[in-house]
């Protein structure tokens, strides 16, 4: 008997091997955020962006997270803030950490290619000044602070009179980091900065150029120095020197997570994690893991402030 039509189409060798590279195509594409068949909140392979000031902090949060879940492959990739967004509008990645919401025009773009941003608020961050061990000089007004940006002290002696007569050149990460956008906001600054303010690469590189230059003032973000349990954090402590920072001459402080949680340190921010993703994937079980009991206690030991879990300040009174 003549075997049927359709079963010799089936079994025919070129039709299969063009419905294996079909499936292999849908496979590499996700075309408006399908989920991919081997993926849940705990399970899958994925890349997600990382403002490049928490490299630290997410180095272990996805070292824990894939110790917990064996199947998850979580590839964090540090950047700065400009390239991070870059990477979530255009589809590059769907999950990323910033150090702000996204704008309404931002929300608008994605949710006319049919995406809904889902944020998450996860830490209380600080932006830390340091300088060099050589320089006497641990007090600055945020307001003298701001001037520095505006040209108006270029001095460490226009700081404090007993101070020595040399430049400040002010150092940060990258044009393109959010540090550079938080003073920028906040002072309310326009156009470019003096010359004594240039960037280098990343927040290693400031504590290095810090470290080699005595009237260097440097912008990190808090969490490369705040864990004083890590090697690393340790390390770049022993090199350079963190400044107090006051809104009046009688309260300055340093960015410890008691001045960060109560907003006493004047240049605090907090740090979400945005997701674009529309199922619920791996990355939106990372941020939920972040956001949760065990990813909340690792911001805790970083010396961040945890954004969704209680904390308690406890005052000790020097006798």
């Amino acid at each position: 008997m003549e075997e049927p039509k359709m079963k010799r189409i089936l079994r025919n060798p070129l039709f299969l091997a063009v419905c294996s590279l079909f499936l292999l195509v849908a496979s590499c594409h996700n075309p408006m955020g399908v989920q991919p068949l081997d993926e849940t909140p705990t399970r899958g392979n994925i890349k997600i962006s990382v403002d490049e000031s928490f490299q630290l902090l997410y180095d272990t949060q996805a070292y824990t997270f894939q110790s917990l879940y064996p199947d998850a492959k979580i590839t964090c990739r540090y950047k700065p803030e400009v390239d991070v967004l870059a990477d979530l509008m255009n589809d590059s990645v769907r999950t990323v950490v910033l150090t702000r919401d996204l704008t309404n025009e931002e929300k608008d773009y994605l949710l006319a290619n049919k995406f809904v941003a889902r944020t998450t608020k996860v830490a209380h961050d600080a932006l830390a000044l340091i300088e060099n061990r050589s320089n006497k000089d641990t007090l600055i007004l945020d307001m003298q602070f701001a001037d520095i940006f505006r040209g108006k002290i270029t001095s460490w002696k226009q700081i404090n009179p007993a101070s020595a007569d040399l430049p400040i050149n002010i150092v940060f990460d990258n044009n393109k980091s959010g540090n550079v956008r938080y003073f920028r906001e906040k002072f309310g600054l326009s156009g470019n900065f003096p010359a004594n303010c240039f960037a280098v690469n990343n927040n290693e590189e400031v504590i290095k150029y810090v470290k080699n230059n005595p009237s260097a003032l440097g912008i990190i973000s808090v969490n490369w120095i705040s864990d004083t349990q890590d090697s690393v954090s340790e390390k770049f402590l022993e090199a350079i020197r963190i400044v107090e920072v006051g809104t009046n001459t009688m309260n300055y402080c340093k960015p410890y997570q008691g001045y960060i949680a109560d907003r006493s340190y004047p240049f605090c921010r907090d740090v979400f994690m945005v997701s674009r993703e529309t199922f619920s994937g791996l990355g939106t079980g990372f941020a939920s893991f972040v956001a949760g009991d065990q990813g909340q206690r690792i911001i805790l030991k970083s010396g961040l402030v945890p954004a969704t879990m209680p904390i308690r300040l406890i005052e000790i009174k020097k006798d």
